[in-house]
């Protein structure tokens, strides 16, 4: 039976990751300004690859773990999330979505060495995302 509930848990962890990164690639989440619209094959696409990976993570270790998609990875923090992508060194910020009682304060979106992404909230200390490229993968320090 507690193998029965880890799955479902690992399950819904892995559905809910997948959705916040397809939201993300819609834009700048729900709240945000500046927004793209993505055609139905990226959607799609972008859904499949989020879900793919983010089961397979949760499964094999029992917790999901950042998330890679077609456009980029998926960096969380208390303050929002972040999609981000490196190319030849450059950090780009794809999209970036507050967390609920929570605002974007400032963007430095690249491409360039650093971006930043600071996210302020109604009560509180602010977060801030520094994210560079580390073997070409989008890494963040986290700053409270």
């Amino acid at each position: 039976m507690k193998k029965l509930v880890a799955a479902w848990v690992a399950t819904a962890l892995a559905a809910t990751a997948a959705a916040v990164a397809v939201l993300g690639l819609l834009g700048n989440g729900l709240t945000g300004a500046d927004s793209h619209v993505l055609s139905q094959a990226s959607v799609r696409a972008a859904l499949a690859t989020a879900t793919a990976t983010a089961s397979a993570r949760a499964t094999a270790t029992g917790r999901p773990e950042p998330t890679h998609t077609a456009q980029g990875r998926l960096i969380r923090s208390a303050g929002g999330n972040v999609i981000a992508s490196c190319h030849g060194g450059l950090v780009t910020l794809r999209s970036w979505s507050p967390a609920q009682d929570y605002s974007v304060d400032e963007v430095e979106a690249g491409p360039a060495r650093e971006a930043k992404v600071e996210f302020e909230p109604d009560e509180g200390k602010e977060v801030e995302l520094k994210i560079t490229c580390v073997s070409d993968v989008p890494t963040a320090r986290i700053h409270h």
